[in-house]
């Protein structure tokens, strides 16, 4: 529990007593209980608790996990194959050029994703966030699909890269819409006690989506020559995922609406929705720039150490240190099976611990380790680099687990989905999908291999400070929702709970 200290005695003469129950309570969730009892004026009833059904919450973070699982395994597909994609849609420039114009064309999808933010994300403030995912389920499926039949430089020449670019283009805006729609609605649908835990399935899902990805490619440079490879290899991956497509789609198109945006928790919040219809974008920039600015900096150093790990590490094993590309694909493999391993448990700590403790060890540990990270990555033999990106993969999985469920907290519901389209996508396509461009570029420019390290770094830093401004949110109802149980019992807990909180704040109050 967070800060679940009992207080004791309390008042002016230590004459009142803490009730076991309030006591219990972390000190966050004392504070919030305390501010709605008091707008309240009286405890929690029935109708003011939502029990969540445990279907409907399973098929939920399983309809939502799988779209960031499809996403991905695109993601994975792609930065396994940068080399490859170079060689055959930009077949007249260098090694190195090819390789810089693959990861151009990727971070291009990027530029897109706030555009798509900003479309699909007061969408789903109006329309319901179900409808606006399963629109970007099938336009991601599409726009990955697309890739694997776009023929080579060598048949139709600069419409290959420019075909290329197109499809990526659809791909981020969908995207733009998928994952902050995603961890509102897993968010929403989550009883406050476990929000960390059932969140961190969204990015399970991520994970187990580029290790897919990347085993596939894995297998297929084994299996076929690299001719073969050149010729028709590539599109194998992307081509799978049209089926992904269509069972995400049936997936997402069998859920409900979120509890949290059927029912908003007072009229303020209704009066706020309807206000932002029409200038959704002006109002959260006016009223939550504070919090938007907190989850751009999370999102900085979740994604930076994110595409570092994912995008680039393949490519600096095989273009800067060398290395074949068989081994590369492992060893990144390797950490995105321990990230799968660890995120789970590492979401449920958060609910335990909190959020801030999770992300402020791990931006102090990535400014104390990356350099030595990189170090054992590039050492010799096999331990040396398992071990170094062990260790990336440990710190990008203390970010990836409270993520989901923290982010969505900063905002109320009424402005959720297009606040963290906001947030979320302009600090990945500025942040994020730069890093390996970047990095590769700083590397050649250089020509020192701790580049990475130092961008991390930095990342480390500016995400230590973030923290400081991050208010903590573990166990917390979600601002403009009520109290999310998970059952009958719990409910009873609480409404007891309630009425307890609200006599010994009332008697406190006299004191005072």
């Amino acid at each position: 529990m967070v800060d679940a200290k009992p207080d004791g005695r309390s008042g002016p003469l230590g004459r009142m007593k803490t009730p076991k129950a309030v006591a219990k309570l972390p000190r966050q969730v004392r504070d919030e209980l305390t501010r709605r009892l008091r707008r309240n004026k009286g405890a929690f009833r029935e109708e003011d608790v939502q029990v969540v059904e445990a279907p409907l919450l399973k098929r939920a973070v399983g309809a939502s996990a799988l779209g960031n699982c499809m996403e991905w395994f695109d993601f994975g597909v792609y930065s396994y194959l940068a080399a490859t994609l170079g060689k055959v849609f930009f077949p007249g420039a260098s090694p190195g050029a090819q390789l810089i114009s693959s990861f151009a064309t990727f971070a291009a999808a990027f530029v897109v994703r706030p555009l798509g933010g900003l479309v699909f994300g007061p969408l789903g403030d109006r329309i319901g966030r179900q409808k606006v995912l399963a629109t970007t389920m099938i336009m991601m499926a599409a726009g990955t699909f697309a890739i694997g039949l776009i023929p080579s430089y060598a048949t139709i020449g600069i419409a290959a890269p420019v075909l290329l670019l197109l499809a990526r283009m659809v791909q981020g805006f969908s995207t733009g819409g998928e994952y902050g729609g995603a961890t509102t609605f897993v968010a929403e649908y989550s009883p406050d006690r476990r929000r960390g835990f059932l969140s961190s399935w969204l990015d399970f899902g991520t994970f187990v989506g580029y290790a897919l990805g990347s085993a596939l490619v894995t297998v297929l440079n084994l299996a076929l020559s690299d001719d073969q490879m050149l010729s028709w290899g590539w599109r194998l991956p992307f081509l799978i995922a049209g089926p992904l497509g269509v069972i995400g789609l049936y997936m997402r198109m069998k859920l409900e609406e979120s509890p949290a945006f059927q029912q908003q928790l007072d009229e303020h919040e209704k009066s706020l929705a309807q206000e932002s219809a029409g200038s959704e974008f002006r109002t959260i920039v006016r009223r939550h720039w504070r919090p938007l600015l907190v989850c751009m900096g999370l999102v900085l150093l979740y994604n930076v150490t994110n595409y570092m790990v994912t995008g680039y590490l393949p490519t600096y094993q095989t273009e800067t240190l060398g290395r074949s590309s068989s081994f590369a694909d492992v060893l990144v493999l390797i950490g995105m099976l321990w990230i799968v391993v660890l995120i789970t448990f590492l979401g449920r700590l958060s609910d335990r611990v909190g959020r801030r403790p999770l992300y402020a060890g791990g931006a102090a540990a990535m400014i104390v380790l990356a350099v030595p990270a990189f170090l054992l990555l590039k050492a010799g033999g096999t331990a040396g680099p398992v071990l170094g990106v062990l260790l990336l993969s440990t710190l990008l999985a203390c970010f990836a687990a409270p993520s989901a469920a923290t982010l969505p907290a900063l905002f109320p519901t009424a402005v959720r989905y297009a606040a963290m389209g906001i947030g979320f996508n302009f600090a990945v396509a500025a942040f994020g999908g730069t890093t390996p461009l970047f990095t590769e570029a700083l590397v050649n420019v250089s020509g020192d291999d701790l580049v990475p390290a130092y961008y991390l770094m930095v990342a480390g830093a500016i995400g230590l400070i973030t923290v400081k401004f991050l208010p903590e949110s573990a166990q917390v109802p979600l601002h403009g929702s009520q109290p999310m149980v998970g059952s009958r019992t719990e409910q009873r807990e609480l409404i007891s709970t309630s009425q307890e909180l609200y006599r010994f704040s009332k008697e406190r109050s006299k004191v005072r």
